[in-house]
């Protein structure tokens, strides 16, 4: 395995671990829900192994997410989701938000964004 693919498996753990953290499960929960053991379930949040196509879609499955939140780093390369997203006590700290200090963030962030953008075209000019 090289070292890309390591990243990019350690990414994919780092977005299990996170999903399953939002849906509130430790891991032994998860991995009963998947029929795995919960030392599998350790090594793929740790990108040490990587499930076969079965488990992965049943992983998205159970943690209702989808595969574009886990694979968006494979098939855009020049963007990866996680690496952007800070460090994983911002994460922590996120979940622990009520919905609407959460809708806060996201519009926050969007106007941030906006901002950010209009920067950016008017410096180009």
């Amino acid at each position: 395995m090289n070292s890309k693919e390591k990243v990019l498996r350690k990414n994919i753990g780092k977005k299990i671990k996170l999903a399953r953290s939002k849906a509130d499960y430790t891991q032994e929960e998860l991995a009963e829900k998947l029929s795995l053991s919960p030392r599998y379930i350790s090594q793929l949040e740790r990108g040490i192994a990587f499930g076969s196509a079965t488990t992965i879609i049943n992983v998205c499955k159970v943690l209702h997410i989808n595969s574009d939140f886990l694979f968006h780093d494979l098939i855009n390369n020049d963007s990866p989701i996680l690496d952007n997203f800070t460090d994983q006590k911002f994460l922590e700290d996120y979940l622990k938000l009520t919905d609407d200090n959460k809708d806060i963030i996201s519009a926050f962030t969007h106007e941030l964004v906006k901002i950010q953008n209009q920067k950016e075209k008017s410096l180009n000019i």
